[in-house]
């Protein structure tokens, strides 16, 4: 895989950073292959139950690397290509293909959060923040729109107006105005932390609960009454009765630890 990309994978818990300090974690070719490799990898992966993503060197990504891009011109035909089974092209996979994952992802945000990295961390199902973060939808700054999954992404949780005008403007903002936005989740002063704890307190419960309930939410959020009820059903008979159902009762029942089995 890239070294642009790393995954320690501890306790049922990957940890994966995005690597490149020395520009920033600034998006390129290879690190838009090491995401997506790195996602690919992870969905393969049974025994992890949650993911970090964060940047290394206090910075989650300062946006794309356009020198590196434009430097080949046929880097934006293979970013503007979509490969035959999939439903998005090589640069929105690099962030959609982590929305994907069965699994909860957690995005742990400090320093600059700009553009395509922008873009990663509205993928993810939780960002928690460092307030003094600086934000931006950066992509009119170099005379282009959005285009690695915001659309996808952003509109089960920001509203139309606030994404056209920080889409429009291009203007930084902080974590804090992001968290007024629904962009952020929370506010930490260790995001790293925070988002760590959070990881390991799900990987502690029913993986197959907590995969259901992601797979529920993300399907029932705006789905029409009706379809929303059914699927509950459906997810639930899934899970109810089996084994690491019933571990989670009897566990809480003896007071002790569960010990949940994971796919094979």
């Amino acid at each position: 895989m890239s070294n642009r990309i790393t995954i320690e994978i501890n306790n049922h818990i990957a940890q994966v950073r995005l690597n490149r300090a020395d520009k920033y974690n600034a998006v390129d070719m290879n690190m838009i292959y090491g995401l997506i490799e790195a996602a690919q990898n992870l969905k393969q992966n049974t025994q992890v139950r949650a993911i970090v993503i964060a940047g290394n060197a206090g910075v989650f990504s300062s946006g794309l690397d356009i020198p590196s891009i434009m430097a080949q011109p046929n880097n934006i035909t293979k970013l503007l290509t979509t490969e035959e089974g999939h439903d998005a092209n090589l640069a929105q996979r690099c962030a959609l293909d982590w929305h994907d994952l069965k699994v909860p992802v957690i995005a742990a945000l400090e320093g600059y959060v700009y553009g395509a990295g922008l873009q990663i961390a509205m993928a993810a199902d939780i960002r928690i923040a460092h307030k003094e973060t600086k934000m931006s939808i950066m992509e009119i700054k170099w005379g282009l729109i959005p285009d690695m999954s915001l659309t996808a992404t952003v509109p089960h949780f920001a509203r139309q107006d606030i994404i056209k005008e920080l889409t429009f403007s291009g203007r930084e903002f902080s974590a804090e105005e992001g968290f007024d936005y629904g962009l952020v989740t929370r506010l930490e002063d260790n995001p790293i932390a925070a988002a760590t704890a959070l990881a390991e307190q799900i990987a502690g419960k029913n993986p197959d609960a907590i995969r259901g309930a992601k797979s529920l939410l993300e399907q029932a959020w705006h789905q029409e009454r009706s379809e929303s009820l059914a699927l509950e059903e459906k997810i639930q008979r899934t899970i109810i009765g089996s084994k690491n159902q019933l571990e989670a009762v009897q566990a809480n029942l003896a007071k002790r630890k569960p010990k949940f089995q994971d796919k094979e």
